[in-house]
């Protein structure tokens, strides 16, 4: 069987490895363990580093349905995946979400996430979702001031809104809630310690992300970015912080805890300025189907064609989702000449 791909992705057509696959690894000696699938376009914000305003969506028929979600994670299990992050478009709004967490998490998986802009959920149907199988919710929330978190997601949602969430997911057991900002220089990053902050008054953790080019209107720049360094030294400024290390060689985050004892963690995930590629353990599944090795990936596989076909058993699957792997890149390449950014923007990837 050879690789499908993309008519628009410049591969070439790659046949799945030979023999018996026990594992996802791709050819600069990583494994994948952990599974990043997108199970809706959909969302009920427009944040401007993500989407814009007239993007239009993908039709049902397009998407993986339930099933086949549901069969890509059993798949992926049985080659070494134990750890799965539902994300988006935003996944609360997926219909049949309970169902979809429990049949996932039946599958026999050491931890299931979901991250969400948590302007919609509430402490009942998280509750639901922890009783389906959901281990730990992670919220965005990139400012602290109303207008400014209304004019970045253009909506009439609210901080406060999303704050509540996080209290909620507490409350049902849902922990660590993790919460996820995107630095951008001159838009949010006055409030860099206000948001780091957020740790101690949830116990939560708190991660602050540099601004990638993954945006939908191509408007990112360097210039942009706010480097790992100056946001340590903005929070060490108030709140005086120790080097925690990553909870796992493969977390994206560098961490940190409050040198005083205080709760919560604090963290920052550095893509641009101090990249962790090497130890990237993580593989992308879209909305519609399409296996992306890395975040970056400017060449996509059509897995939802394997999966439609009927003659396409689990061996199958799995010889696809192996040769996907071997295809994943050694790093993102931002800073090379020859850099260019993904067609997709991230609320089509799914982050």
């Amino acid at each position: 069987m050879h690789l499908p791909v993309l008519p628009t992705s410049r591969s070439t057509p790659l046949s799945h490895p030979a023999g018996p696959i026990h594992e996802l690894h791709d050819a600069h000696g990583r494994v994948i363990r952990d599974l990043r699938i997108s199970i809706t376009d959909r969302c009920n914000f427009r944040c401007v580093y993500c989407m814009e305003p007239d993007v239009r969506f993908k039709r049902k028929i397009e998407l993986l349905t339930d099933s086949e979600i549901v069969r890509t994670v059993r798949v992926a299990r049985s080659l070494g995946v134990r750890r799965v992050r539902l994300t988006g478009g935003e996944p609360s709004i997926h219909p049949t979400l309970d169902a979809l967490i429990r049949d996932i998490w039946a599958v026999g998986l050491d931890d299931l996430s979901m991250t969400s802009n948590g302007s919609v959920l509430n402490e009942g149907e998280l509750a639901q979702l922890k009783d389906a199988g959901l281990q730990r919710l992670t919220v965005s929330l990139d400012s602290l001031r109303t207008d400014r978190f209304r004019a970045l997601t253009r909506s009439a949602a609210t901080p406060a809104r999303v704050l509540e969430t996080v209290e909620a997911a507490k409350r049902v057991g849902l922990e660590p809630v993790r919460i996820n900002a995107v630095i951008v220089r001159g838009f949010n990053d006055d409030e860099i310690a206000d948001l780091a902050a957020l740790a101690r008054v949830y116990d939560a953790d708190v991660r602050l992300i540099e601004y990638m080019p993954l945006d939908s209107g191509r408007q990112w720049e360097m210039s942009k970015v706010v480097p790992i360094d100056e946001i340590v030294d903005r929070v060490h400024a108030v709140f005086p912080i120790e080097a925690a290390g990553r909870e796992r060689t493969s977390s994206p985050a560098t961490g940190f805890r409050f040198a005083d004892g205080g709760p919560g963690r604090f963290g920052v995930i550095a893509s641009v300025t101090r990249p962790f590629c090497g130890a990237c353990s993580r593989l992308r599944i879209t909305a519609d189907g399409m296996v992306m090795p890395c975040l970056f990936s400017t060449d996509e596989y059509d897995l939802r064609a394997v999966l439609r076909d009927d003659r396409s058993t689990d061996g199958d699957i799995a010889g696809f989702l192996a040769a996907a792997t071997l295809r994943k890149q050694a790093g993102h390449g931002i800073h090379d000449e020859g850099y260019r950014q993904p067609d997709r923007p991230m609320s089509a990837i799914g982050g």
